[in-house]
């Protein structure tokens, strides 16, 4: 028979699934600490019995029963308070007994030593607090007996067992090792379990760390960063209102028809190598990427971040956006073209709704350069009158233009040409063409 499940299912007799870890503890150490009493008490009796003088076995067999008996009963009730109660008890009161019942502190060999267990068991199933009183009752017992046994010395040494000195000596040394290994294989198993709850608690901890930095990356992957932190952090709604906030469109050009012709998984392939290639252009100009909505991409300047020109950063980004599907053909290898509208006025922001929430924005600049987008020509950037305003300095455009945009009317705008050179003329390519 396999001894190790059998010791595994005994040191955790008693134990309830619902227990935390220290009470878990305290169990098993109870448990273990009246394993090894009546273990070494066994053996002190046998030993006793060989070497030392005839006496009464009854008050030891009593203490063995009793403490067996409590432990039976704890596993069929699973009433620990009064288990370690009455266990204490007897580790206290039974040593004493029976160094009584034998004679004084010497003939017994100082058996009473053994109610030391009853404090120190205190310490480790209750706590520093409640094992104070234990070790004063423990003290007080001890007082007692070296009380009777001086004054009362002469009239009990002539009823009192005749032992050998060496017999007497032999049990003292073996009452100090036996007290000393169970207190020290009590200390080293509460130290032992100890270190395995903190090295569990600390894998706990880690891996909810893991789950906590995972999290908050998708939370980061979901909203920006500075709303993220206040969504953590306070329940209310959020809902921000920016005067001046820069927003732009692409769409790409004849989707739809293109998507008829490819599988379910040929349409995500192809939108996810063009919507991440874009992502990581939006992280490298400094702009907010704010959604995707079907084959259109949504980015934002001026929202959360310090950018001190976010409309020259957009522009920029327009025109890395469409050169980059026009010359790399690995990320756009069915050569679609894009439409891109940009608008520069006031907005709202705000996180919309609880479950599968999203960070969007509203308003008449939102309105404006989606319908710009719409409206627009394959391959090039438009923009409204404030935003060509704000960039005239630093980038050429077209001729003026009027569109009649729905739910806006006759809108002006303007086709982002390129950047300027030093000289404030485009700049050209080495193929002869404008840039952008």
């Amino acid at each position: 028979m396999n001894q190790q499940p059998f010791l595994f299912s005994l040191r955790n007799a008693g134990i309830n699934p619902d227990d935390d870890a220290e009470t878990r503890l305290k169990k098993s150490l109870l448990i273990f600490a009246t394993g090894l009493v009546c273990l070494g008490s066994m053996v002190w009796l046998f030993l006793y019995g060989q070497m030392g003088p005839q006496f009464s076995a009854t008050a030891p067999f009593i203490f063995q029963l009793l403490l067996v008996s409590n432990l039976l009963l704890f596993f069929h009730t699973g009433n620990f308070d009064f288990f370690r109660y009455s266990q204490l008890a007897l580790f206290l009161f039974a040593p004493f007994a029976v160094q009584w019942g034998i004679g004084n502190f010497i003939t017994a060999s100082g058996t009473s030593l053994w109610g030391l267990l009853a404090p120190i068991g205190a310490l480790l199933f209750f706590g520093v607090r409640e094992s104070l009183a234990w070790f004063i009752a423990y003290i007080f017992l001890t007082a007692l007996s070296g009380f009777f046994d001086y004054f009362l010395a002469d009239s009990v040494a002539s009823t009192a067992p005749k032992i050998a000195i060496r017999t007497s000596v032999f049990f003292f040394a073996l009452n100090f090792a036996a007290i000393s290994s169970i207190v020290y294989l009590l200390l080293r198993y509460a130290v032992q379990e100890k270190a395995k709850a903190q090295a569990s608690l600390e894998a706990t901890h880690h891996l909810l760390q893991e789950e906590q930095e995972r999290s908050e990356r998708l939370l980061l992957n979901i909203l920006p960063g500075p709303i993220a932190e206040r969504l953590k952090h306070n329940k209310q709604t959020i809902a921000d209102g920016f005067a001046d906030v820069t927003v732009m469109f692409v769409d790409i050009v004849n989707f739809t028809r293109i998507a008829e012709g490819l599988s379910p998984q040929q349409v995500f392939a192809m939108l996810n190598r063009i919507f991440s290639a874009f992502d990581e252009l939006a992280e490298r100009f400094g702009v907010e990427k704010i959604k995707t909505i079907g084959d259109a991409y949504m980015v934002a300047g001026g929202l959360n971040n310090e950018l001190s020109n976010y409309s020259k950063s957009i522009a920029e980004l327009a025109i890395a956006m469409r050169d980059l599907l026009r010359r790399d053909f690995t990320i756009n290898d069915m050569h679609l073209d894009v439409r891109i509208g940009i608008g520069t006025g006031p907005i709202v922001a705000g996180v919309v709704g609880k479950k599968k929430f999203i960070y969007d924005l509203w308003g008449d600049t939102v309105n404006l350069a989606s319908r710009i987008t719409s409206e627009g020509v394959p391959g090039m950037i438009q923009v409204d009158e404030t935003t060509r305003r704000r960039l005239a300095d630093h980038f050429t455009f077209e001729a003026p233009q009027t569109l009649y945009l729905k739910g806006k009317g006759d809108t002006v705008v303007y086709r982002l040409i390129g950047p300027c050179n030093e000289k404030g003329r485009p700049e050209i390519s080495l193929s002869g063409e404008l840039t952008g």
